[in-house]
């Protein structure tokens, strides 16, 4: 007697969405832990104006955040987002401070900008196929020293023509960047799995090969996913320069670990194949309570930095457990 192996899905897909629902349960868990942590070691942590800070400050980091998981889930990486964000500020604040151009076409140089960048990343990566880490690692580079270029090293204050885009509105404390980051999320988690490109993308960083002998090209995946983390990124630009109401060369240094650090723990694996926009983002508001508490309760940087540190850790150990659990979604049952 022979016996045929047969791979079969064993949850349904009301399993499958509880499985998402817990995730999403445990992250704000998670979040309000911290909360209440902060909240009892400190005097004023617990207070509106701190979280509305907090919600003012995020809107870069969330939009990148999103971008950054596209990239993961298609198996990729991109460092070059901090870099790129300075670059597309910078340009930004020199198109409006010396070249006088209108608030409409200041933003949409800023934010091509920073799609070509993304475009140059894409197109490297699938036309050479040369491993994003590398390309990235050069963009970072070449974008942080087009920055400096741009704005002959010195930070150029805007003022008023960007201020009503990162200035809280009255009566809620809360910008308009805030707003169209949410936007830029719910908008990326409805491309993510309601959309074929998402599938896709999900197809593309689980197995690679297998999407291309389906007689799918991935190339055009990932080139449109780098673009977008790009463009992104120019938008990131954006909001940055509208908060601070200045360009500066230096913007965003370090900013890719943060992305990565709040992606991760919102549980995208860095293998590929698996992910969440909104879990990106509440790994967003995990990484802002957590600075914002640190620094509230007198922790230096090199401290916020250990400890960021060690939260990337555990929250890539926390994403091994969570694969072996998903991996339990199929099972290799036996027939006759």
């Amino acid at each position: 007697m022979t016996e045929a192996m047969s791979i079969s899905p064993a949850p349904s897909v009301r399993r499958r969405a509880r499985f998402r629902y817990a995730e999403y349960a445990g992250m704000l868990a998670v979040l309000a832990l911290l909360i209440l942590f902060f909240s009892l070691q400190t005097d004023h942590f617990f207070s509106r104006l701190t979280f509305t800070t907090l919600g003012n400050q995020i809107p870069s980091l969330t939009v990148i955040a999103v971008g950054m998981t596209f990239v993961l889930i298609v198996a990729g990486i991109d460092l070059s987002v901090g870099s790129v964000l300075a670059l597309s500020a910078g340009v930004l604040g020199v198109s409006l401070v010396q070249w006088e151009w209108p608030l409409a076409t200041s933003a949409s140089a800023c934010l091509l900008v920073g799609l070509a960048a993304g475009f140059v990343n894409g197109f490297v990566t699938t036309r050479w196929a040369v491993p994003s880490f590398i390309v990235t690692l050069g963009m970072l580079e070449a974008a942080r020293g087009g920055a400096y270029l741009v704005t002959d090293s010195q930070s150029l204050y805007i003022g008023t023509p960007v201020a009503p885009i990162g200035a809280p509105v009255e009566g809620i404390g809360l910008s308009p960047a805030f707003f169209i980051a949410v936007a830029v999320v719910v908008i990326g988690q409805i491309v993510l799995t309601r959309t074929v490109f998402g599938r896709y993308m999900i197809a593309t960083g689980t197995n690679e090969e297998a999407v291309r002998l389906s007689g799918i090209d991935p190339r055009p995946i990932k080139l449109a996913v780098f673009a977008v983390t790009g463009f992104l990124a120019g938008l990131g630009g954006l909001f940055h320069v509208a908060y601070l109401e200045s360009a500066d060369p230096n913007a965003g240094i370090g900013m890719e670990l943060s992305v990565i650090a709040a992606v991760v723990i919102g549980g995208t694996s860095l293998m590929g194949g698996r992910g969440s926009v909104i879990n990106s983002f509440l790994g967003v508001l995990i990484i802002a309570v957590l600075q914002a508490g640190l620094a509230q309760m007198g922790a230096t940087e090199p401290v916020k930095r250990v400890v960021t540190g060690a939260v990337i850790v555990v929250a890539v150990i926390a994403d091994v457990y969570r694969h072996r659990l998903s991996g339990r979604a199929f099972k290799i049952r036996r027939s006759p």
